[in-house]
């Protein structure tokens, strides 16, 4: 086994400065690899610093994508460099940040790539409750600049959940009093998700739990809640810790259900509770804030159903007193018409009058006019008609003069229709050309489509069918008389 060289263990000599390096007799000190100093400077720190604890802030903290830790311890006048490998990081109970103040245990080794040392930490907690504290505040800080606080983000809780969903450990105090509270405030369907509240684990787990209740769909086989209550008991703030864990506050903020936060006692307060849409002092507070008390809706119910017969029965009595008090303003049906009866009387009195006075008047007109009637009256009124009508003659010339002028325009009219008839150039060879609907064909294609042609001559109808054939050919036009067929222009002479 080689040993480590120390230059003090051999004494220097002036006749030893050469310039290549010689191997001397007796020589018990020869020369060392680089790895093999770095292997026994290794071995000799772990059998050395094999377990120590190390009490230092946190700086330059980095998650590598394997999972494993890397960091920095410093106070005021040094730094170890330190690392932590993927088991170890999933057992810690908070989440290493720069600025925290911690006390890791572990070893110290070296690692030769680099020429330093640094330690090996096995397990890192937070160095007392201050370093807590100062942790929770600088989270609280960050969430809530991110706005998983604001009040914008509240929900109201349901008036009547029918449906509540409880986070927390299925063995503990608390579901036993959240449930025993509901049934005495208002009987409810309770969904327990278990999960651990405390330790190693506990905030993947209640995380989970509520991300849960959020992904069930409505009418499946569990039943989605209508309101979620994350529980625990009291404790120290250590007990508590997994309710102040980013990854619990963020999946209460993101849940979908309004939740409701009941984490240890009064005085007891984790991020959770800022996170929830309603704190509660405590588990059984929670439930008492879920539910309203049955027995007291009952009770309200039947107030206000009273107060509704109330009302109902009072409108009805004020409606009649007001109905009353009307009637007794208005006048008695027989005073309403005692006056109309009257006049009927006066107007029948004078109707009666009048007729008569009518009557007699009527009476003596006639007497009067009846004494002109007689027959020698009528007589020579009928014979000085007749002589007036004699005297009268009728002149032809005025009555010829107009059947004249009937005549004239009745034969205008005449010379217009048979201008007009489209029969009469059938007289002169033309063809009237109609098809099987009477409908008139004006142009060869038309004729060609119609599967029958009716010619109808100045003397009678033919019917033809029509076939295709070659169209003739043209006929000249008529030369002028006097011109030569080759001539333009007709001759003069």
């Amino acid at each position: 086994m080689s040993r480590m060289f120390m230059p003090e263990m051999l004494p220097y000599r002036e006749e030893d400065a050469g310039l290549l390096a010689a191997q001397t007799a007796g020589d018990n000190a020869p020369a060392l690899s680089i790895s093999e100093i770095s292997q026994l400077l290794k071995r000799t720190v772990e059998d050395r610093f094999g377990f120590v604890r190390v009490r230092g802030e946190l700086s330059g903290v980095k998650r590598a994508a394997s999972g494993h830790l890397y960091l920095s311890l410093k106070d005021e006048n040094a730094r170890l460099d330190g690392v932590m490998w993927r088991g170890g990081v999933q057992r810690l109970g908070f989440v290493p940040e720069d600025g925290i103040e911690v006390i890791a245990t572990g070893k110290l080794t070296t690692y030769p790539g680099r020429s330093n040392y640094q330690i090996v930490i096995e397990r890192m907690e937070i160095a007392g409750e201050g370093a807590l504290l100062a942790l929770l505040a600088k989270t609280k800080a960050r969430l809530e600049a991110e706005g998983l606080f604001a009040r914008e983000r509240k929900r109201p809780l349901p008036y009547l959940p029918r449906v509540i969903g409880v986070v927390t450990s299925p063995t503990g105090a608390v579901i036993r009093d959240i449930l025993h509270r509901l049934r005495d405030r208002f009987p409810t369907h309770v969904v327990v998700w278990p999960v651990l509240v405390q330790g190693q684990g506990a905030a993947a787990q209640i995380a989970a739990a509520v991300r849960g209740f959020s992904a069930l769909e409505p009418g499946g086989p569990v039943p989605r809640p209508d309101l979620v209550i994350v529980a625990r008991g009291g404790g120290s703030i250590e007990d508590l810790w997994c309710f102040n864990d980013e990854e619990v506050v963020r999946a209460i903020a993101a849940s979908t259900i309004p939740t409701i936060s009941a984490v240890g006692h009064e005085t007891d307060t984790t991020l959770a509770d800022f996170a929830a849409d309603v704190r509660a002092p405590t588990p059984t507070a929670a439930a008492e804030i879920a539910v309203p008390v049955r027995g007291e809706l009952i009770a309200g119910l039947a107030d206000l159903h009273a107060r509704n017969s109330r009302a109902v029965v009072r409108l009805v009595a004020l409606s009649r007193e007001r109905l009353e008090q009307r009637a007794r303003r208005l006048p008695a049906p027989q005073a309403l018409l005692e006056g109309q009866a009257q006049r009927l009387d006066d107007l029948g009195e004078r109707l009666r009058r009048a007729l008569v006075h009518r009557t007699g008047l009527a009476a003596t007109l006639l007497a009067q006019r009846s004494a002109g009637l007689r027959p020698a009256v009528l007589e020579a009124r009928l014979r000085q008609g007749r002589e007036r009508l004699a005297a009268q003659r009728l002149r032809p010339a005025l009555v010829l003069q107009q059947i004249e002028a009937a005549r004239t325009g009745l034969a205008a009219l005449e010379r217009v229709r048979r201008s007009l008839d489209p029969k009469a150039p059938l007289s002169r060879g033309y063809v009237l050309v109609t098809d099987a609907g009477g409908q008139l064909v004006r142009s060869r294609p038309v004729a060609e489509a119609a599967g029958l042609l009716h010619l109808e001559f100045g003397d009678g109808v033919l019917d033809v069918v029509p076939t295709s054939a070659p169209p003739a050919p043209s006929r000249p036009a008529p030369r002028p008389r006097g011109t030569a067929p080759g001539d333009a222009q007709p001759k003069l002479l």
